[in-house]
């Protein structure tokens, strides 16, 4: 079956493919590509199999004299921009031997390219491996190119994100005009449920059947036959090209075990996306942290409460920020899982258990308080592992999502977290109410607390 273990261990056989091309290599990695990593292992796993360094997929990176190899792992087509990246570093560098990795499979790469699917072999690679030696300087050196589904972040066991669709969006009636407009009149479409994978633009396939491709190795890894349900017309085009896939067919055929997948348009599911539920830790920390930079599932958490320097904009910019993932750390991953799927009430009085065990584990000096845990409790716990450095590391992602967890609790604009919560209960009251004037008020009075409480935090800032 396709368990939570079978996910992580796909995710993980995913990225060993690349972990096995990466010594002595500089690795370039975009963005999507980057967060997935950041969830699989991080940059520990890339350093203990070999790679020399880990760079920013950029054309003003570039690899020193006495690096002879790169690796590039992209989410993207090997054409247009990331072709001319990929260039641009090549040619600025002493690379004798070049290995590109991509999340789009070669069947997209003929789409893209307009070629036949009948052609033997991976005409597309192949090309692009003697531009590599071509911009290489010299035919005779070594490139690699090959096709692996690096699109899964595996946020918790039961929990896998694709960063790299982030933007993947439904369509909505605009985007119905939009088509229409480039089509005879006589041949317009009358709704969004008429609409197929042809009528939509060239980008929106690739997406759409990369997509496709990436749950397919997934659901081969697990030997599943699934059975799809839809709601909404981008979901049902989704789902349909899933069943047409040209290797799910034969995998249905045989494949021993059964699973159900759901997909579901973002239209149809924006109270989950835009609510406030308010007995979520885990959603608060996700609203009022600054994002981790170029990621969309983990935020920035101040460590500066851990050290003995001054809080002020220039020691903020010597010192890394924290994050929510965890990967290598089996007491902070079981953190983070009670964190993600536990109350609020529970999930915080599991951080301070964890504080407290860490500390009695270090015999710190434990001063233990009756009642409600407060965000100030946990920043007085964890300021106790700054007496050694060696304490500090022992115990970083525990330190870490506690952290994350007292800084939510003590931020400036939770107060206003439960105003909204209220409101929005408010309103699904009143919904069949025609007139509703005392709601009205109340959001117009709000927003004014919302503007002023911006405004008090960009002075401090």
């Amino acid at each position: 079956m396709l368990t939570a273990e079978g996910l992580s261990a796909f995710s993980r056989q995913v990225w060993d493919k690349v972990l096995s091309k990466v010594k002595k290599a500089v690795v370039f990695m975009d963005d999507s590509c980057t967060e997935c990593m950041h969830w699989n292992g991080a940059m520990a796993s890339l350093l203990e199999a070999g790679a020399r360094d880990l760079k920013q997929f950029s054309s003003f990176e570039s690899g020193g004299e006495n690096e002879p190899k790169a690796v590039f792992v992209v989410s993207t087509l090997l054409k247009g921009r990331t072709a001319n990246i990929i260039r641009d570093i090549i040619r600025l560098s002493h690379f004798q031997y070049c290995v590109v990795f991509t999340a789009v499979s070669h069947s997209v790469h003929l789409l893209a390219n307009d070629v036949s699917a009948d052609l033997d072999g991976n005409p597309v690679f192949e090309q692009f491996e003697e531009k590599l030696c071509e911009w290489m300087g010299n035919m005779n050196f070594t490139a690699e190119v090959m096709h692996c589904p690096l699109l899964f972040a595996p946020v918790a066991s039961q929990l896998v994100l694709l960063p790299a669709f982030g933007d993947l969006f439904p369509l909505l009636t605009d985007d119905l005009e939009t088509i229409n407009a480039k089509r005879p009149e006589k041949k317009r479409l009358g709704s969004l449920s008429d609409v197929d994978m042809h009528c939509l633009p060239r980008e929106l396939q690739i997406q759409i059947k990369t997509l496709t491709s990436g749950l397919n190795a997934m659901f081969e890894f697990a030997d599943v036959r699934e059975e799809s349900f839809a709601l909404g017309p981008m979901s049902r085009l989704i789902a349909g090209e899933l069943a047409n896939h040209p290797q799910s067919k034969a995998r249905r055929k045989s494949a021993p075990n059964k699973a159900s997948i759901v997909f579901i348009d973002r239209t149809l599911d924006l109270t989950g996306a835009v609510g406030h539920h308010g007995d979520s830790l885990v959603e608060k920390i996700l609203t009022v942290l600054p994002p981790l930079p170029g990621h969309r599932c983990d935020v920035q958490v101040d460590l500066l409460e851990l050290t003995h320097l001054p809080h002020t904009p220039e020691t903020q910019r010597i010192l890394a920020p924290g994050c929510l993932a965890q990967p290598q750390d089996g007491a902070a991953r079981g953190l983070w899982e009670a964190m993600l799927g536990g109350r609020q009430k529970e999930a915080v009085m599991e951080v301070r258990r964890h504080l407290v065990e860490a500390a009695s584990k270090e015999n710190l000096p434990i001063k233990m308080s009756m009642g409600r845990v407060t965000g100030e409790q946990l920043l007085t716990l964890a300021r106790l592992f700054r007496s050694s450095w060696g304490v500090l590391e022992s115990h970083c992602g525990v330190l870490q999502l506690s952290m994350a967890t007292a800084h939510t609790l003590t931020h400036p604009e939770l107060s206003l977290w439960d105003s909204c919560l209220a409101f929005q209960r408010l309103l699904l009251q009143c919904a069949d109410v025609r007139c509703e004037v005392s709601v009205s008020v109340q959001i117009c009075e709000v927003s004014v607390s919302v503007q002023i409480c911006e405004v008090s935090v960009s002075v401090q800032m």
